[in-house]
């Protein structure tokens, strides 16, 4: 449907949340995929001269497609189109970056000679309202700079059906500007976590691009498989233990400040696998070996005596473990 009056914004919201609707997302996921068509469409009218919004289902995995095609300027620099705050119209610039915290999925592709498509997705997700199985345990301690209110840094656990997600996340610096990156970064994975890593590198570099920014390490858990898959920007360190012990490699950056595309490692996972996570408030030069006498406590027994042990008073320190649960 064309775009190119806010009179029209309105008809493409109604379109999407009838769709939407006749998809199964329930209210609240509803109301997220209007107000990121909305946000589509009022650019349309701010920032281009008029363009279309196309709605569909997607194929293959249940969800809902989002296609927005203007016929000009186009966007010159997406990445800082998406940072909050940024706008050539005297808006308050949340638009895009308000996208890519409701959707999914968010492509932009250039159109010649002028214009750009952006295509984004939001996936139908089970209810949850199944029980099941908790395969794993997670444990972590953290406390900040100094002692100080704001902790700049954060962790992030979920577990869902055969599968689960667990990060340790360092805004930079100290202070209540490095939390607030850290939150940021936390957020998006809390609206995001069962998409590939990759994707959630990407979102949260996205994300975060109006903060300072942050470095960062998730683990992916597969229980079928019985592989964890790591990946990581900037220097937390990721430790599997159990069978060969070894450090999961690095690729120095900041997340949200063009860092580099992460580094992603498939791991073998068993029974008797301890993974172990923490941020540059401990060091990274110390031994199992000294705290092998704690390896069957519960992971957050075992966080909080590396915190205790290892932990620096001058940096905010964050440990994060992960087991499987007893049977």
């Amino acid at each position: 449907m064309g775009v190119a009056h806010p009179a029209e914004i309105k008809r493409a919201t109604q379109a999407a949340r009838r769709l939407a609707e006749s998809l199964g997302f329930n209210s609240k996921d509803c109301e997220e995929i209007v107000l990121a068509v909305t946000e589509l469409a009022t650019n349309l009218t701010k920032h281009t001269s008029g363009g279309t919004i196309t709605l569909h289902a997607t194929e293959g995995r249940p969800g809902i497609q989002v296609e927005s095609e203007d016929y000009g300027p186009g966007i010159p620099n997406v990445e800082q189109a998406l940072a909050d705050g940024y706008s050539t119209a005297g808006s308050l610039g949340t638009g895009l970056g308000t996208v890519n915290r409701l959707m999914h999925e968010l492509e932009f592709y250039a159109l010649s000679p002028t214009g750009t498509r952006i295509v984004c997705q939001r996936w139908l997700r089970s209810r949850g309202t199944e029980p099941f199985a908790h395969w794993l345990e997670f444990g972590a301690a953290t406390r900040a700079y100094r002692l100080q209110p704001e902790n700049g840094d954060a962790f992030f656990t979920r577990q869902w059906e055969g599968s689960a997600l667990a990060g340790v996340i360092d805004g930079l610096g100290h202070g209540p500007f490095a939390q607030r990156a850290a939150q940021c970064a936390r957020r998006y994975l809390d609206q995001h976590f069962d998409q590939s890593l990759e994707n959630l590198f990407r979102g949260v570099g996205r994300a975060c691009s109006a903060t300072r920014g942050v470095v960062m390490a998730l683990a992916r858990f597969d229980a079928a498989q019985r592989t964890v898959t790591t990946a990581s920007v900037g220097n937390i360190e990721t430790r599997l233990i159990g069978g060969a012990n070894r450090n999961v490699a690095v690729r120095r950056g900041i997340v949200g400040l063009n860092a580099p595309n992460p580094v992603v490692a498939e791991h073998p996972w068993g029974p008797e696998s301890i993974l172990i996570m923490h941020s540059d408030g401990l060091p990274t030069q110390w031994e199992w070996e000294d705290f092998r006498h704690i390896a069957t406590s519960a992971p957050g027994i075992i966080a909080q005596r590396l915190l205790t042990n290892l932990g620096k008073i001058d940096d905010d320190s964050t440990v994060l473990v992960a087991r499987a649960a007893n049977p």
